[in-house]
């Protein structure tokens, strides 16, 4: 159980790094700010075995899988921001989470 949940924990952090590096080399010039790469690996690692954690507590099964297994719990933490995003908006009955402000 601890690795499933190591690795739904992973499969976040992971998700985090990707979008450090993404935004790191969107832009010229961005200096690293090893806090805020800390923070933010390890809030979406939460992320991801929350989400792990919940795939787990409903029981979801697959047909050609049994059991879930650590792989599932790390594509699950990869993906987990998306998937809490989506319920949340589903629950708030709002298409856009937070809307721009028009410029006049």
């Amino acid at each position: 159980m601890f690795t499933f949940f190591l690795a739904g924990f992973l499969g976040g952090a992971i998700r985090g790094v990707i979008g450090i590096i993404k935004y790191a080399l969107s832009y010229k010039g961005v200096k690293m700010q090893w806090l805020y790469f800390g923070t933010v690996t390890t809030v979406s690692g939460l992320i991801g075995l929350t989400s792990a954690w919940i795939v787990q507590g409903l029981g979801v099964g697959f047909e050609e899988i049994g059991a879930l297994s650590p792989a599932i719990a790390l594509i699950v933490g990869y993906a987990g921001g998306d998937f809490l995003e989506n319920i949340f908006k589903v629950l708030m009955k709002k298409p856009i989470l937070f809307e721009q402000e028009k410029e006049s």
